[in-house]
């Protein structure tokens, strides 16, 4: 199976970079070519992954991210000349996946689209639903379902989700969580799982589910109820 890349940045350049090496490693890139109308681009063009640049004519990265996150759970990598943490906070606040920094290395960004890829599609090919108190994880449809109420979640929040249902009570150590959730962990700064798991906790208010994510000082995180 050879997967889609949409890239939305409007430095030309840079796009033609991310082209060349996207496909020389065998996957299909294109581009957005209008962007004032991203999400409908996306739509058309069904990718498995976006790279995604912060400062963008019309609507800046943010907006499109958080349009893209009311509908569907693709891999979201950011790619951004800036560089403040508070940048990487909100984007993964909005529900990025990544975040890199240009200047980058195009090998260094595919091998990370590589293991996210591999991520998102190996994982939850399998039908299956667990249970904690009266919370349903769909892992197949990247839902937390509650009453009548149902939560899309990113990839990552469902694979930190996945990990606490399949053990309730006990504390899942922040190791297994960062290489279940990234592969390549030692390019992810641990502040990054501090943001998911504050991302997380902030969506799940409303359904009363953010009381059970504990976070167990020095040791991890569990579920707790």
């Amino acid at each position: 199976m050879k997967y889609k890349i949409f890239i939305v940045e409007d430095n030309q350049e840079i796009v033609n970079l991310l082209m060349k090496g996207l496909t020389g490693w065998g996957l299909i890139a294109d581009k957005c070519n209008k962007l004032n109308c991203v999400n409908q681009e996306i739509e058309n063009y069904s990718p498995h992954l976006i790279i995604m640049d912060i400062n963008l004519p019309y609507y800046n990265g943010f907006y499109w991210t958080q349009k893209i996150r009311q509908k569907s759970s693709v891999p979201i990598i950011f790619l951004s000349s800036r560089n403040e943490e508070t940048d990487m906070i909100m984007a993964m606040n909005f529900g990025a996946d990544d975040y890199i920094t240009k200047p980058f290395n195009i090998d260094l960004l595919i091998v990370k689209i590589n293991a996210l890829l591999r991520r998102e599609y190996s994982f939850g090919s399998e039908k299956t639903v667990l249970s904690f108190q009266n919370y349903k994880l769909s892992v197949v449809d990247d839902l937390i379902l509650y009453e009548n109420q149902q939560i899309i979640l990113s990839k990552n929040e469902m694979k930190l989700l996945y990990l606490l249902f399949q053990h309730p009570g006990q504390v899942v150590n922040k190791e297994d969580i960062m290489a279940a959730l990234w592969d390549d962990e030692i390019f992810v700064d641990r502040n990054t799982l501090s943001v998911t798991l504050a991302r997380l906790r902030n969506k799940l208010t409303d359904i009363g589910f953010a009381q059970y994510l504990q976070t167990v000082k020095g040791k991890g995180i569990m579920l707790n109820g």
